[in-house]
This record gives C-alpha cells, sequence and structure tokens, in this order.
C-alpha cells in the first residue's frame, strides 16, 4: 500500500503525520515543489516512529512525481492562500492552474489512484481534478464535510458538556457559508440533539460552524491544519481498510437531490473503490432549499473555472 500527499505545507505535513501514525500503508511519499520542505518534515515524522512505535516509512521529495508511482490514494493539498488585494477569480486561476499541473503529474504515474483534494476553494478544486484526471467521479472527490461535521460536533459537546465521540451529526453542500448542517440528523447517544439543546443555541453553533475556517483565520492570522489534515487522514483511512464509512463528501452529483454536474458536500459510502455510493437523504422542503442554494451558489465558481483557459 503507497500514499501520497503532494504539498508539505502543514495540511499536507499533518495528513502525513496522521497516516504514519495509524500505519495506513507501508510507504508515504510527501512532495511539495519548494527544495528540502517534504525532505525535511518527512524526516521529522520518520523520527517519531521509534517514539510512537510504528512502521510506515515516510519520504520526503521536490517535485518528483515519479517517487509518487504507483500510489493507492493521493491527497493533493497545494495551492495558495488568498491574499489581500486578490479576487476570488484570481485565487480560482491560480489554484486551478497548480491542480491541474498536480493531477496531471499524478495521473500519469499512477492511473489508477483515488485522489482526494483538500485545495481550496474546495470545490472547483475538486471539479478542476475531475477534469484533469478524465477517470471515474468515484476515484475523484473532496474533503469539506468531515471537518465541517467535526467543528459542528466539538461546538455540540462543549455546549452539552458530552463526549464527541458519542456525537454523529450529517452535513451537505458546499464547503463555506452555504453549507447545511441538519440538525434532524445529529444524535447524541443515539438521542435526537433537539431533545438535548434549545433551538436558539443550535442555531447558534450552526452558524459557528458555517464560519468556522473564518474563526480560526482571525485566531492565528492563517488557515487551520490539525484538524483539516486529519479530516483528509480519516477519508485516507476508510479507503485503504475498506471500512465502507458513511460520510460527507465532496461528491460529483449525477441527478441525486435533483442536482446534476455539481460537485457538492453529501453523505457517502467510502471504501477501497472510492465512493461506492451516493446516500440520498429524504430531506424536508426547507433542507432541500438549503441544499438547491449551496448546488447554486457553487455552480456558479464552477462556472468561473469553465471560462477560464486553464479548464480548456
Amino acid at each position: 500500500m503507497k500514499i501520497t500527499v503532494v504539498g508539505a505545507g502543514n495540511v499536507g505535513a499533518t495528513v502525513a503525520n496522521v497516516c504514519a501514525h495509524k500505519e495506513l500503508a507501508n510507504e508515504i511519499v510527501l512532495l511539495d515543489i519548494k527544495e528540502g520542505i517534504a525532505e525535511g518534515k518527512a524526516l521529522d515524522i520518520w523520527q517519531t516512529a521509534p517514539i510512537n512505535l510504528y512502521d510506515s516509512r515516510v519520504k520526503g521529495v521536490t517535485n518528483d512525481y515519479a517517487a509518487t508511482a504507483g500510489s493507492d490514494v493521493v491527497v493533493i493539498t497545494s495551492g495558495l492562500p488568498r491574499k489581500p488585494g486578490m479576487s476570488r477569480d484570481d485565487l480560482i486561476a491560480t489554484n486551478a492552474g497548480i491542480v491541474k499541473s498536480v493531477t496531471e503529474n499524478i495521473i500519469k504515474h499512477s492511473p489508477n489512484t483515488i485522489i482526494i483534494v483538500v485545495s481550496n476553494p474546495l470545490d472547483v478544486m475538486t471539479y478542476c481534478a475531475y477534469l484533469t484526471a478524465k477517470i471515474d467521479a468515484s476515484r475523484v472527490f473532496g474533503m469539506a464535510g468531515i471537518l465541517d461535521t467535526a467543528r459542528y460536533r466539538a461546538f455540540l459537546a462543549e455546549a452539552l458538556n458530552c463526549s464527541p465521540k458519542d456525537i454523529q451529526a450529517v452535513l451537505m453542500g458546499g464547503h463555506g457559508d452555504t453549507m447545511v448542517p441538519l440538525p434532524r440528523y445529529t444524535t447524541v447517544g443515539g438521542i435526537p440533539v433537539t431533545e438535548l439543546i434549545d433551538a436558539k443555541s443550535l442555531d447558534a453553533i450552526v452558524e459557528r460552524t458555517k464560519k468556522g475556517g473564518g474563526e480560526l483565520v482571525n485566531l492565528m492570522g492563517t488557515s487551520a491544519w490539525y484538524a483539516p489534515g486529519a479530516a483528509a487522514a480519516q477519508m485516507v483511512e476508510a479507503i485503504v481498510r475498506d471500512q465502507k464509512r458513511i460520510f460527507p463528501v465532496c461528491a460529483w452529483l449525477q441527478g441525486e437531490y435533483g442536482i446534476k454536474d455539481v460537485y457538492l458536500g453529501v453523505p457517502v459510502k467510502l471504501g477501497k473503490k472510492g465512493i461506492e455510493q451516493i446516500i440520498e437523504l429524504k430531506l424536508t422542503a426547507d433542507e432541500q432549499k438549503l441544499v438547491d442554494e449551496s448546488a447554486k451558489a457553487v455552480k456558479e465558481v464552477m462556472d468561473v473555472l469553465d471560462n477560464m483557459p486553464v479548464a480548456k
């Protein structure tokens, strides 16, 4: 088993670190374009093996895609953060160019791989990777829902003063302000969350979840990495161990929920083949309206990419 993580920044290094600790593969390759960064972080991670008692070997390389050959799963975290004065379209064009180049190189050396996209803007970068890879959509999807539900569940655990282990939740839609948490499908030890917390407090938690990434940027001056990295690693684990886990994932919809040709967060079954089933929940009219609005917002950004030279 072989896993590659492209991008050795905070998120990518965290993905590699968690995968190594969980012994998800014999070999984990960390690749970056900056000389020495991936090599240094991989060496640092490997040197924790005698302390944390794992055997996964972590190898760092600079822009050497030949070293990624035969990867079973590839996690793409490459891309630039949005800088002051940079428009949304500028960010899309820049990161789409990066994701396209990465995907081309990955598919060249690992044509049978499964691709997990973490780069932002998440939904449209997943779409970019899909267009470039030209493989079945069940093998190209994005990490967003696991991170968003983790934040939602963490906030609920704080409010309820209970273990986050007992909280299960479903969240749909785009990664950002249009995400759609579903309190009706949220339980605590099997108990509907609406029986344990008042509506006003729950609404406040939902709103905090929607702005969860921004809250961390405001605190640290940069985006998060521990939770996103762990979330991507959890997806890798479900695939390499064929766990058939039910997770919210950014998936290519072809009529599910009445939505077509859009990458959107929905619950899926994740196993060794990638997305093995898209699960269609019975939504209320209000829930469906929110999902439709989220899909419309994502489609508008996808249309921006479609009209750029990088998408041709």
